[in-house]
């Protein structure tokens, strides 16, 4: 193969997870490999690729004749949850390896959206019509098309959901009745940015895991598409974690990109960057 020394290093995720984002057509569960290739520098590409084979083989498990959307449902359900025992539990919230595929993968446990990318990334590979749906606070997967569509609860052991508790899980998160956008199909990259999100939450609310929110941060920011604040996000984690010249560096730059927009915050963030250089005496 030729050599490409302008693209991403083969050993380096990060690189390589901003590649994959930006391809045509990204692939979720690599990319959710690569965020944990930067999480658990003990997952090599060895991992990676047994991760892959991993969710093959539970594809190969699935009957053949699958066609209605409620029976890929029902044979999904049977396979990861009841053979495999895949489930979430309250617990889970509480670990950063429910955030991580290949953690999910081997524990049989995680957060609704892995738990989600799971079944639809071993579904996908049998051939289903299958796709993730965020709905308000509870990401679950949807089968067929949106006239016959099934929905399925991957973190109760993928439980087929009726309109009636659907409706009522939107309801208990939104105040309000599923609109119909709630129950399209969510793309890729935002399926990875919410799985970003829910780190950057977790690590967020424990001081001591700033170095899991900064290189969470620095991966959504390699999204095609992010929130400008995300720049201020890092330069915060970037001061906090005492690299006090380059969180500087990434407050002047977010101001002037507000600068136009709001004067008086990029002034704000002008006085916090002089004040972070202040501290490299």
């Amino acid at each position: 193969m030729r050599d490409e020394p302008d693209g991403p290093r083969a050993d380096d995720p990060r690189e390589a997870f901003a590649a994959e984002a930006r391809a045509e057509r990204p692939d979720l569960a690599l990319l959710c490999l690569l965020l944990g290739r930067v999480a658990d520098p003990s997952l090599d590409d060895a991992g990676v690729d047994a991760a892959q084979i991993e969710l093959d083989r539970l594809a190969g498990q699935l009957p053949y004749g699958l066609h209605t959307p409620r029976a890929w449902a029902t044979a999904l359900e049977r396979l990861l949850g009841d053979e495999h025992g895949f489930h979430g539990t309250p617990g889970d919230y509480r670990r950063l390896e429910s955030s991580l595929l290949h953690e999910v993968l081997e524990r049989r446990r995680g957060l609704p959206i892995l738990l989600s990318v799971v079944w639809v990334e071993v579904a996908r590979r049998a051939g289903a019509p299958v796709y993730g749906v965020a709905l308000p606070g509870h990401f679950v997967v949807g089968f067929g098309p949106p006239e016959d569509q099934v929905l399925a609860d991957p973190f109760a052991g993928g439980r087929v959901l009726t309109g009636p508790e659907a409706a009522l899980m939107v309801a208990g998160a939104t105040g309000v009745p599923p609109a119909a956008s709630m129950l399209q199909p969510a793309p890729v990259l935002e399926v990875v940015g919410r799985v970003l999100n829910n780190i950057r939450a977790w690590a967020s609310a424990r001081p001591e895991q700033s170095a899991v929110a900064l290189w969470a941060v620095e991966l959504s920011l390699a999204l095609p598409s992010h929130p400008a604040r995300l720049r201020y996000e890092r330069a915060e984690l970037l001061v906090q974690r005492g690299e006090f010249l380059r969180g500087a560096v990434e407050l002047e730059s977010y101001a002037e990109v507000v600068a136009e927009v709001d004067p008086t915050t990029a002034e704000t963030l002008r006085s916090r960057a002089r004040a972070a250089r202040a501290r490299l005496n």
